[in-house]
């Protein structure tokens, strides 16, 4: 038998992926024909959809082929807005087309003028970003109301903005922004004045408002993160200093869950490597050959993707196949490595992370360059600029020398999305790079015909592998195994670091300084015990509300983190 077997990944395949009255082999034909370039093509992407070795994003499954007039793009970032009205509405506008198509947009508010500044022109005081941000956040909630699926968004304020205090406490309850995750875009002067205790200038359009001390700054947006989640902390000068495009864009935004940094209206697929399937019949040893063999006609049939579906704007397939980013990634790690006998963050298990992780890398980068040979470098490819962008010397020589030869079709190839709920379409496999959330839960499906609940177990659990869970994780190895995944990642990692409630708040902010001295692009946390708690407890039932949030939304809070997280 084909696809999945428990009837929560059932449902969810039913009712998130597959058209009406569509059967899962017939879903499978479906892509497997839309993004293929032959029959032995087709014949292969049969095989590996079929068989769940690789699960494209959500948007994908459910648009390509499809007669609905949808994207297949999760991740979009909106063009710069400026402090003007018409600049504001009119992002407004594209932002609400954007997720009326299925997409997820993110945005920077930092080039809105602070609040209480005189605007002449007008004799009045301006209101700042975050009364602004509430335009979006109705656009959210009315494209909610108009649809299936909720919108996703990400808001970004960068940590110079002078109204930067207003932000960080501006979802301290539950009623406030709910259509946004929002994060702070931290830069390394910040950084640095945080280190050397110098104080920190707030300033708008070269115009210094006011200095602070970055400890006491910094300690409001640790004690907010602490107790409510939120805000996130991306370190936005790494996304530049790392971009594979660093000398053609200038990136502000990320998609709502934080894996891909993006420029201005950029646009990112997204689809993972389900590793567990890679584990040989036998159970003993993990399949490296079939992943190799499987990766080309993987890359091929994605970066067909950029042609074959539309887009909400314009501006935004301009920007896509002028880069052709793609954002491949993997996903049921916890569980592959924890079937082999190597247990979360052990030892083993950073090896064999290491392992899969590099062979990715290097086979995705490999096939994108010798598709460029076939069909042609991404049109803003350059190629003496290109080279030296800094993830691409971290390539294995050959693939470099490779892409020194042919070019490379896309700009960007590898993501880490955090994949719940394609995760939990393919029989509950452990979700990205994460750990094993509960071992088992219970699950109440409302339905028409009433009430229905059954106990739903993780993917090793249930073939006799009982692995760690995040809760018995330390946050140090949390964070360790995120630097470690971002080392191998050209855009980001999407991960929740798990804080349990003997951390010290003093411990805590130490936690966001180890992932900026090990190189991470940002860090989201949670913690159980903070005012802001998960829908899911370990066998506790959801209500009807949860469950209804989690099964009909884009964007909804994450059962692993609590935090929120968007159907990829």
């Amino acid at each position: 038998m084909r696809g999945p077997t428990l009837k929560i990944s059932q449902q969810i395949d039913v009712e998130k992926y597959r058209g009406e009255g569509e059967t899962f082999d017939q879903k499978i034909d479906r892509l497997s024909r839309h993004l293929c370039d032959s029959q032995n093509h087709y014949a292969q992407l049969d095989d590996i959809f079929g068989s769940m070795r690789f699960l494209p994003a959500g948007r994908v499954q459910s648009a390509c082929g499809s007669p609905r007039e949808v994207t297949a793009f999760n991740c979009f970032a909106s063009d710069r807005i400026e402090d003007s009205v018409d600049s504001i509405m009119e992002k407004v506008a594209e932002a609400c087309e954007t997720m009326r198509r299925g997409g997820g947009i993110g945005m920077n508010f930092s080039h809105i003028r602070p609040g209480g500044d005189w605007i002449k022109s007008l004799d009045s005081k301006a209101s700042g970003p975050v009364s602004f941000m509430g335009i979006w956040d109705a656009t959210c909630k009315t494209i909610s109301s108009a649809g299936q699926r909720r919108g996703a968004m990400m808001g970004i304020l960068n940590i110079d903005h002078p109204d930067i205090e207003e932000f960080i406490t501006a979802k301290q309850n539950s009623t406030n922004l709910t259509g946004f995750n929002i994060s702070i875009g931290v830069t390394d002067k910040f950084m640095e004045c945080l280190k050397s205790g110098e104080p920190f200038p707030l300033e708008f359009e070269g115009k210094t408002y006011r200095t602070v001390d970055p400890n006491l700054l910094w300690d409001k947006v640790m004690q907010s993160t602490f107790d409510w989640a939120e805000p996130g902390v991306v370190f936005i000068d790494r996304w530049n200093t790392w971009n594979n495009l660093h000398y053609c864009e200038e990136i502000e935004v990320c998609n709502p869950c934080s894996e891909q940094p993006l420029g201005p209206n950029s646009a990112c697929l997204l689809g993972s490597f389900c590793l567990p399937k890679y584990i040989t019949d036998d159970g003993k040893s993990f399949d490296f050959d079939l992943l190799e063999h499987d990766i080309p006609h993987i890359v091929r049939a994605m970066d067909n993707v950029n042609d074959r579906t539309i887009y909400p704007l314009d501006s935004q397939k301009q920007e896509a196949l002028n880069k052709r980013r793609m954002g491949l990634g993997v996903t049921g790690l916890a569980n592959a490595a924890e079937m082999l006998g190597m247990p979360y963050a052990s030892k083993k298990f950073m090896v064999f992370m290491e392992d899969i992780l590099t062979r990715v890398r290097d086979q995705c980068y490999l096939q994108s360059s010798l598709l460029a040979k076939e069909k042609g470098s991404f049109p803003l490819y350059d190629k003496h600029e290109y080279l030296k962008g800094k993830f691409i010397q971290t390539l294995s020589p050959s693939v470099i020398k490779s892409i020194e030869k042919n070019g490379i079709r896309n700009s960007h190839v590898l993501s880490i999305a955090p994949c719940g709920t394609i995760s939990l379409m393919c029989d509950n496999v452990s979700s990205s790079i994460e750990p094993v959330f509960a071992h088992y839960y219970d699950r109440t499906i409302i339905a028409e015909s009433g009430e229905d609940t059954f106990r739903v177990e993780d993917y090793a659990f249930s073939r006799g592998v009982k692995g760690r869970m995040a809760d018995e994780i330390s946050v140090d190895d949390h964070v360790k195994v995120l630097a470690l995944a971002q080392m191998y990642v050209d855009s980001a990692v999407s991960k929740t670091c798990n804080v349990g409630p003997e951390v010290s708040f003093e411990e805590f902010k130490n936690i966001y300084q180890m992932a900026y001295n090990l190189g991470c692009k940002g860090i989201s946390t949670f913690r159980a015990s903070g005012k802001r708690f998960g829908v899911l407890n370990k066998i506790e039932e959801p209500t009807k509300e949860s469950q209804d949030s989690l099964e009909d939304a884009n964007c909804t809070l994450d059962p692993v983190s609590g935090l929120k997280s968007c159907d990829l």
